[in-house]
């Protein structure tokens, strides 16, 4: 009896002192400036990390800006300032998704960098290698899973997340291309002068023997500069004509190598079951719906996963619609929770 008292105070005692798990602290969420060298270029950025476990590793997206001078936050100060990217920061930030944006060339603390002397030297895949660096900083942070990495584009830069995901190690989980740069660079510069001079005739601003007069010389313009000849601007209007211009000036070399990429040929190189999200707004003349099927159809015959393409209602081409003209619309804000999803 005596015995089997003591064997059971010490198993009591065992269990008693067993040591207990310490629980991680938690690391409230952060900014962090970061600085990274790319083509002698030191690019300048913001890491926003959410609160976390110490020692926890988390999902992780680049942020990749619109075409023209789009700094970090998605603004083009002083005119246009919608804050697209700080506010993809705060959405991701708050599913507890890491999040790097950066200033790319021309743009913020960036600026033109190596090429401030020679501007008609940059061209678009020197964006991709800068880009390119960012994945890679982002990849390497110690709060970082690398096997988690996601690439968020709006526009211009959905192209750029495009090539990056064939490319980069290890592969993205997923990429989300956000009212994407679908068709080539100049037939969509094309389809949007199209539009608007359609709107013109249909204003009675220009008689329909002038509309296609002007959409004639818009294709011949597409072709001069492919082709690399000088552009006749008889028949262009005034505003249209130093489009052209500027495309063969400073630009010329950037607008060339943006234009030979054709996003549908891209999807081919993407991991099959990688998660793709491809948004279009139905209030976008920037980019219209019908501007990704091509792209769409890639994307299905590359065998990536969902959500695939999303139509936004009465969305715009900055993520907003009529209701709410500052912030992302509901629609937007509920395909990205598709996306994030686990």
């Amino acid at each position: 009896m005596f015995l089997h008292f003591a064997a059971a105070v010490m198993a009591f005692a065992v269990v008693t002192t067993a040591p207990v798990e310490a629980v991680p602290a938690l690391v409230p969420a952060a900014d962090r400036e970061v600085v990274f060298t790319v083509d002698g270029t030191a690019t300048y950025g913001t890491l926003h990390i959410p609160a976390h476990r110490a020692g926890q590793r988390l999902r992780a997206a680049m942020l990749l800006p619109g075409s023209g001078p789009t700094d970090r936050d998605g603004n083009q100060p002083p005119a246009l300032t919608p804050n697209t990217l700080a506010q993809l920061a705060d959405e991701f930030g708050g599913d507890r998704v890491a999040t790097l944006r950066f200033d790319k060339y021309g743009t913020g603390r960036t600026g033109l960098g190596a090429y401030h002397d020679h501007p008609e030297e940059l061209d678009y895949p020197a964006y991709v290698r800068q880009a390119r660096a960012a994945y890679a900083l982002l990849r390497d942070q110690p709060e970082t899973d690398p096997h988690a990495m996601l690439v968020v584009g709006h526009s211009e830069g959905a192209m750029t997340a495009l090539l990056l995901g064939g490319t980069v190690r290890p592969r993205p989980a997923g990429l989300a291309l956000l009212q994407p740069q679908a068709i080539r660079l100049l037939d969509l510069v094309a389809l949007q002068l199209k539009a608007q001079i359609a709107e013109a005739t249909r204003q009675g601003q220009l008689t329909p023997e002038q509309q296609t007069a002007i959409e004639a010389a818009v294709d011949a313009a597409v072709t001069a500069v492919r082709e690399h000849r000088p552009v006749d601007t008889t028949d262009l209007p005034p505003s249209i004509a130093q489009l052209f211009e500027a495309f063969q000036g400073v630009s010329g070399r950037f607008v060339n190598s943006d234009d030979a990429v054709y996003p549908p040929d891209t999807a081919a190189a993407l991991r099959p079951g990688t998660r793709v999200l491809l948004t279009c707004g139905t209030r976008d003349p920037q980019v219209p719906c019908a501007t990704t099927d091509a792209l769409t159809a890639a994307l299905r015959r590359a065998h990536v996963g969902g959500p695939g393409r999303v139509t936004l209602p009465g969305v715009d081409h900055l993520l907003h619609d009529t209701d709410h003209p500052d912030a992302f619309a509901p629609a937007v804000l509920d395909a990205l929770d598709r996306f994030v999803e686990r």
